[in-house]
């Protein structure tokens, strides 16, 4: 048989619970009314919402812009980081934006074996096409109070953008080798 349950403090026996009631209650609550409220009508439009408004660059907020992501891509011997950076864009802030991010690819994309083959020429084909289309688009004003992200120079005039005749050079070096030592 068991004991009946004591209390820890004083040593004396707990009463037993009530029938149906939780034992584990600290103290059971009275049933409370649940208050009825007035369930409101609503109009259902006849006519489907209206189309959202386009949307901005997410940078300064002019009004043509296009939805486009810009990327960029680091190599480090066996590992890889991606980065991503999507629209819209306005044709300012695209710009500079495929700038930055491929003067980024040129200068650190190269030092890996698949990023020197693979995924830095990717990189630098998507940020051409996403060049292309940013300079299809017509020159406009920032939103009120925001500014356009500026430029700077092109990417010929980047000296971390020749960094990437280091790793160039490179595997020319090594496939004129290969080449070398097949053919003789």
């Amino acid at each position: 048989m068991s004991t009946p349950p004591v209390n820890p403090y004083s040593g004396a026996p707990l009463p037993p619970p009530p029938a149906g009631a939780n034992p584990y209650a600290q103290h059971p609550q009275p049933p409370y009314p649940q208050p009825q409220y007035a369930q409101p009508q609503y109009a259902h439009p006849q006519a489907p919402y209206p189309a959202a408004p386009p949307a901005g660059c997410r940078n300064c907020g002019a009004p043509e812009a296009v939805n486009f992501a810009v990327r960029a891509h680091v190599g480090v011997l066996v590992l890889m980081r991606f980065h991503r950076l999507d629209g819209p864009f306005c044709r300012r802030c695209g710009r500079a934006m495929v700038r930055i991010m491929t003067t980024k690819t040129l200068c650190q994309g190269w030092w890996s074996p698949l990023s020197l083959v693979l995924f830095t020429p990717f990189t630098l084909i998507w940020n051409l096409v996403a060049s292309m289309k940013f300079d299809k688009l017509d020159p406009s004003e920032p939103a009120p109070g925001r500014r356009q992200l500026d430029e700077g120079p092109p990417l010929h005039a980047r000296p971390l953008a020749y960094v990437a005749i280091i790793p160039l050079l490179w595997a020319v070096w090594v496939v004129s080798h290969i080449i070398a030592d097949v053919a003789g």
